[in-house]
């Protein structure tokens, strides 16, 4: 097997892998719990909000879709001028899953290496990938953990992408 389809396919298991787990969280939040004192719905548009901007090769060039805001840009840490529904919260995760699978299918040694810098990175391709992965493993463990304790329940591990 080529060794570059080998890593592309390994670096979208565990992508793929990661959002799955946030998506299974995400969806066994009770609509009673989205939307109360302890926030699960923006912890949920936090993260996906910052797995769509590590997506962006060019991060100065980042416009989330709508109906989503630079919100969490604001340095004060303003909270979105709405809570965002389960649905809408979904959808862009499902935008992020296109986006991430079409980022890891182009890669080439090259892509991998090219440079991924804002205001307080500089990281190679490869590396915000990676950093991205780690950045949706937190929230989704914080997201588990806050449905163990609300509802007792939360959703097992996923070793690899269950779908593209």
């Amino acid at each position: 097997m080529d060794n570059s389809k080998s890593i592309k396919e390994s670096i979208w298991s565990q992508f793929g892998a990661s959002l799955d787990m946030l998506e299974n969280a995400i969806t066994m939040c009770p609509d009673e719990n989205w939307d109360t004192e302890i926030r699960f719905w923006y912890d949920c548009y936090h993260c996906i909000f910052w797995t769509d901007y590590y997506l962006t090769t060019e991060p100065s060039k980042f416009t989330p879709p709508p109906p989503f805001t630079f919100s969490e840009f604001d340095p004060t840490g303003k909270l979105p001028d709405r809570t965002y529904t389960k649905t809408e919260v979904l959808s862009y995760l499902e935008h992020c899953r296109k986006k991430a699978n079409l980022i890891i299918s182009e890669l080439t040694s090259e892509k991998l290496n090219q440079r991924w810098i804002n205001e307080y990175k500089n990281y190679s391709q490869f590396e915000i990938l990676i950093y991205n992965i780690r950045h949706i493993q937190h929230h989704s463990a914080q997201l588990n953990l806050l449905l163990r304790q609300t509802i007792n329940n939360a959703p097992n591990w996923v070793g690899q992408a269950k779908k593209n």
